[in-house]
């Protein structure tokens, strides 16, 4: 079984003595056993000062987009500061405001650059340099493993808050390893990591034994985060990809799609992947108190699945079959994808396979090289 750094740290006993620590946290951050970190830190004897909260916030309460307010956490008392989607200088402000030595870091990532806890993580590398803040990471599983890497990097000039650093849509990083990347980006001291015990990189979230917290409320199994990278494109465009209904991720559709959507799905054979015709009248978001048809992804085979090739064919589907009625949000679509190029592909025509053969060599060299100095977990065989 997988250990968590919290559950390492904790152990050891006395973690961070003598000095004053804070959490950026959310409600996934738990030992084995069901705790919160800010309790395990507290039960050890932490000087935990205050709670941060990312997007969703320290209790997960919130949607896509949102967070909670600052506030006194009713469990623990401290403090709660809300950091999501804040510039750096205000991030810096906030940890001033403080008063802390440690900055701990606790956020399971959900494997798909666009998470925006990645880039919390980014912003308070930054702001914790700029007031002299120790950060230190505990570790968590990338729950699509760390072995596979693939989609489109980053253009440097799409950099946003779903997307700070050239790095492919899967990566293959824990946040241990993406600290260490992301503060030589940065020019700032790497993070101490409390590394995992046990992880396997080769396999997905459903071997390492730990029980799964959705990370985002519209993340509820670990099969949601396995397919979160390919149809987290959708977000994009004018089609739902069902927030407001109990698959989402895995159930898209739209008013204006009838069954040859599945159908087209279907044809394409996407591997590990039964394709089912469904109807849903999402609760909220998208298309909210509407009737929409489209298609539900069923996992058969989760070590089959590349969630980018999935992605890409429903794209391709929706083109190819909707051109009249389809329609991008250009600057959103193009922040997650990184670039304007895969919409660019995408109006031209291309072939899902042109568009996923155009990924490959740049993911091979970014997992072979520019990755590699940062990996605290061994890796066997090709990414």
């Amino acid at each position: 079984m997988t250990v968590s750094g919290l559950e390492r740290l904790v152990h050891a006993g006395k973690p961070f003595a003598g000095q004053r620590v804070g959490l950026l946290t959310h409600p996934a951050a738990i030992t084995s056993d069901g705790r919160h970190a800010a309790h395990a830190l507290l039960d050890a004897g932490t000087d935990l000062r205050a709670l941060f909260g990312p997007e969703h916030g320290v209790l997960g309460t919130a949607q896509a987009g949102e967070s909670e307010s600052a506030a006194t956490d009713s469990s623990t008392g401290l403090p709660v500061y809300d950091t999501y989607n804040h510039s750096v200088e205000h991030l810096s402000g906030m940890l001033a405001e403080a008063r802390i030595d440690v900055l701990a870091v606790d956020l399971q990532n959900a494997g798909a650059r666009f998470f925006t806890y990645e880039s919390s993580l980014y912003d308070a590398l930054a702001a914790a340099a700029m007031v002299g803040v120790r950060v230190c990471v505990l570790d968590r599983p990338n729950p699509l493993g760390g072995q596979a890497v693939a989609g489109p990097i980053l253009d440097e000039a799409y950099s946003s808050f779903v997307g700070r650093a050239p790095i492919p849509v899967r990566h293959g990083m824990t946040m241990g390893e993406l600290g260490g990347l992301f503060a030589a980006r940065l020019g700032v001291e790497a993070p101490e990591v409390v590394t995992l015990a046990g992880w396997d990189p080769a396999r997905l979230f459903s071997a390492t034994g730990l029980p799964w917290v959705p990370p985002s409320p519209n993340l509820p199994t670990p099969i949601s985060a396995l397919i979160y990278p390919g149809t987290c494109f959708l977000e994009g465009t004018n089609v739902s990809v069902g927030r407001g209904t109990t698959t989402p991720f895995e159930l898209l559709g739209a008013p204006w799609l009838d069954r040859g959507f599945a159908e087209r799905l279907r044809a394409a054979e996407p591997a590990g992947i039964a394709v089912r015709e469904a109807y849903a009248t999402p609760a909220f978001d998208r298309y909210a108190g509407q009737l929409i048809c489209g298609a539900q992804l069923h996992v058969t085979d989760p070590e089959a699945v590349d969630p980018l090739t999935v992605g890409v064919t429903v794209l391709c589907a929706l083109r190819d079959g909707w051109l009249g009625r389809l329609r991008f949000r250009d600057k959103h679509f193009d922040l997650l994808a990184g670039s304007d190029r895969l919409r660019t592909a995408l109006n031209k025509g291309c072939s899902a396979e042109e568009i996923l053969d155009e990924w490959r060599e740049p993911a091979r060299r970014f997992a072979e090289v520019e990755r590699e100095p940062y990996l605290l977990y061994a890796r066997d065989g090709e990414c």
